[in-house]
């Protein structure tokens, strides 16, 4: 079972990834990534989605238009582990950031 980050290896995550808020209410981070258009955004996600495939780690994620909407948290582990972190980092390359 994965573990979750303690306050201070989310904090130092946290700071790697400026876009990404921490969610009030749960233990969760969250990102809004807005394309030019549709299709850039469902490019992004599908190529996010072969990545979080691979990593067995899937996105809770909503999509209107040129907006797509992104919370992580490993969901075995009641929290943010190393997991979300890699794929926030995945998804901000994949989305040029």
């Amino acid at each position: 079972m994965r573990s979750k980050l303690d306050p201070v290896e989310r904090t130092v995550a946290l700071a790697a990834l400026p876009q990404w808020s921490e969610v009030e209410g749960r233990d969760a981070i969250a990102r809004r990534f807005v394309f030019k258009n549709f299709s850039e955004a469902w490019g992004f996600m599908s190529r996010s989605a072969l990545i979080a495939e691979r990593m067995d780690h899937h996105p809770e994620w909503f999509n209107v238009y040129k907006t797509v909407d992104v919370t992580l948290s490993t969901h075995d582990a009641g929290g943010v582990t190393h997991l979300d972190i890699s794929l926030a980092k995945a998804m901000d390359a994949i989305a040029g950031n």
